[in-house]
């Protein structure tokens, strides 16, 4: 089942399909020599790590429900900036960014997450990460950021992943939620 919190956003995409206004746009800068794959590897391993970020919703019955799928290569895409003038790629990087901010997501398809790396110079990236609310909050930003600096570091050094599995996912506390605050309760 849904959280309560998933239901809302459900149910407002719904509504109003294809609004972006629950898109989370994060851009971050990277200075340093960039290795590509550890970082797909990186994002690899999150979305592994956490269903949310392998889950789509579907209606089934007449309930919308999660649909947690299983762990698949995830792709970044790279545009390469490097080629244009420091005042094009400063007007290019902005454009790619409000655009990818505006682009909405389709809750019943997936994925719920996108990433784009612009590549500024040799030594300077930025980093595109876009989530949609429904699997996605601010609190979760500082978990993710902790994870891919813990988890870049160990692929980027060729080692593996010293994160231990999450015990409890989103999906179970939606379970719990529903179960704790039923008919009369609720």
């Amino acid at each position: 089942p849904l959280s309560f919190a998933q239901q809302r956003l459900w149910f407002i995409d719904r509504l109003e399909p294809d609004n972006p206004i629950y898109n989370i746009p994060v851009a971050i800068s990277l200075t340093g020599r960039l290795n590509v794959e550890a970082l797909r590897e990186t994002f690899d391993e999150v979305i592994r790590r956490h269903e949310s970020l392998r889950t789509t919703f579907a209606v089934i019955g007449d309930q919308p429900r999660q649909i947690i799928h299983s762990t698949q290569s995830f792709s970044v895409s790279v545009l390469d900036l490097s080629h244009l003038s420091e005042e094009e790629r400063e007007a290019e990087t902005g454009r790619l960014m409000a655009e990818e901010a505006k682009r909405p997501f389709d809750l019943s398809a997936g994925p719920l997450l996108r990433l784009t790396l612009l590549k500024q110079e040799e030594l300077r990236h930025v980093l595109l990460l876009t989530l949609h609310h429904i699997v996605f909050d601010g609190w979760s930003l500082g978990v993710l950021v902790q994870e891919v600096a813990a988890l870049y570091t160990a692929f980027h050094s060729g080692e593996p992943s010293q994160l231990p599995d999450l015990t409890i996912q989103y999906a179970d506390f939606a379970h719990w939620q529903r179960t704790w605050l039923p008919g009369e309760v609720l």
